[in-house]
């Protein structure tokens, strides 16, 4: 029998579709019973509840409508949980877009400090990777907070950016939203201010 020999498939980026299949509410459907969506800490959850909040910018300053996020973190105790179950007061793992307005939001905890695999401590931070139209491939950062300038000067990840300017592309400014605790990240994927992102 002869071998046949497969070519490799089309890249395609995330087309103008992603939210029909992974963010339904934000393209106008009703929501599933069992979603993996933007809160990530419940009420019961022991911690600091904040809100993560923000907007995603081309390389012209507009804003991209229907980009797609996950992000990954610790708990308050700097533990990542592995295992993801709507009835758990806190998920390490959570989900959101971008709405016709633009605009991000993940109801979550302030994440703990967190160890390499060297052993060296970490500022808290977030994981985010983003998925929109134009992107082949999804562009991973972090998110760090810039009430934690001391544990920042530290980091291991944020000193490997040379530019101290550049660094400040990852970091979450404080702010409050409706009398609550909040940080604002605003990614931009193009342009003099392009946040950083991670080759890994």
């Amino acid at each position: 029998m002869p071998i046949e020999i497969l070519h490799e498939t089309p890249s395609q980026t995330a087309g103008p579709y992603v939210h029909i299949g992974l963010a339904l509410e934000a393209a106008g459907n009703p929501p599933r019973e069992q979603e993996i969506w933007n809160e990530m800490a419940r009420p019961e959850a022991p911690g600091e509840h904040i809100l993560l909040l923000g907007h995603v910018y081309d390389g012209n300053g507009h804003l991209i409508r229907d980009s797609f996020l996950e992000l990954w973190q610790a708990d308050a105790e700097g533990h990542y949980d592995t295992e993801y179950a709507l009835t758990k007061p806190f998920n390490s793992f959570g989900r959101t877009a971008t709405t016709d307005e633009g605009e991000w939001v993940v109801r979550t905890l302030k994440p703990g400090i967190v160890r390499n695999a060297a052993g060296v401590p970490m500022a808290p931070h977030v994981n985010v990777s983003l998925f929109a139209r134009g992107i082949n491939i999804h562009l991973q950062t972090r998110l760090y907070f810039d009430d934690e300038s001391a544990r920042n000067a530290l980091d291991p990840v944020l000193n490997l950016i040379e530019q101290p300017a550049r660094r400040q592309t990852l970091v979450a400014t404080r702010c409050t939203v409706d009398g609550n605790v909040a940080y604002r990240f605003d990614i931009r994927v193009q342009g003099a201010d392009e946040t950083v992102f991670f080759d890994f």
